[in-house]
């Protein structure tokens, strides 16, 4: 149970907080108030609370998909506002917006912290009750509490401290590794709610790395990895990743234009 709870957290928190490393590196020469981050926890935390405490009834939403049709909304909300992050840092570099920036980042992050805050709210409710095993849980749940909040701040500082010369290509390729996971998660949550048909697996990686070892999870939550993953989530994972790299082509051509008149 503890290492049950370790990985299963580790997973949720992990990508929550590689989200928003990323933002903030990305975004410290602009939004130098970090007052817009503690106000999304809060607000997150508090859709969180509300999404969990709703979740019996929004199960039972369009036909009883309504939790899968939910996160894939969300998943793809971040993935559009990652698309539009892009455009805004590299068409105007010399000129950003920081309110639109601020809302852009703000706004994935209440979508990230809602749908994996209500994940990890249910899963510590679900053993408050059983008084053998909630302390090894909540004993492993800190622990993998800690172990993603650490990875966090080990990629903000590695982000901050990428020399200048690769930093606009190191991040144009974790918008589009996050935009990717983000439109494939929200494929395969359809999948599960039957609004996009199922389909045989391309491949099988549980072999080499099994989708709940913990290596899974930590791969899980990097690149949005999957032991089988489908035709239509690797097509969603690829039309994610090329989003960014033609809007990032297109933004910079667009600040190019702007310069040279």
């Amino acid at each position: 149970m503890l290492i049950n709870s370790v990985a299963l957290i580790l997973e949720e928190t992990l990508e929550a907080a590689l989200l928003i490393s990323m933002l903030l590196a990305m975004t410290g020469p602009w939004l130098k108030s970090k007052a817009w981050l503690l106000y999304s926890f809060l607000l997150g935390f508090f859709v969180a609370y509300c999404y969990a405490r709703a979740m019996a009834d929004i199960s039972e939403w369009f036909n009883y998909a309504g939790q899968e049709v939910l996160n894939a909304f969300l998943q793809a909300m971040i993935a559009l506002l990652l698309m539009l992050l892009s455009w805004q840092l590299y068409s105007a570099a010399t000129a950003i917006n920081p309110g639109a920036l601020m809302v852009c980042c703000a706004s994935a992050v209440v979508f990230s912290i809602c749908r994996e805050g209500a994940e990890i709210i249910l899963y510590l409710k679900g053993f408050s009750s059983n008084h053998e095993a909630y302390p090894a849980v909540m004993i492993g749940s800190g622990l993998g509490f800690g172990i993603g909040i650490s990875v966090g701040v080990l990629l903000y500082y590695g982000l901050i401290n990428v020399s200048a010369h690769y930093r606009s290509r190191v991040y144009g390729v974790l918008l589009a590794i996050f935009s990717g996971n983000m439109l494939s998660q929200a494929t395969l949550q359809l999948t599960q709610a039957d609004w996009l048909p199922a389909a045989h697996p391309m491949w099988d990686s549980s072999y080499w790395v099994a989708e709940h070892s913990i290596t899974g999870h930590i791969l899980y939550s990097l690149i949005g990895y999957e032991a089988t993953p489908s035709g239509l989530q690797i097509v969603a994972y690829a039309s994610g990743m090329l989003s960014v790299f033609l809007i990032t082509m297109l933004a910079r051509r667009r600040a190019q234009g702007m310069v040279c008149l």
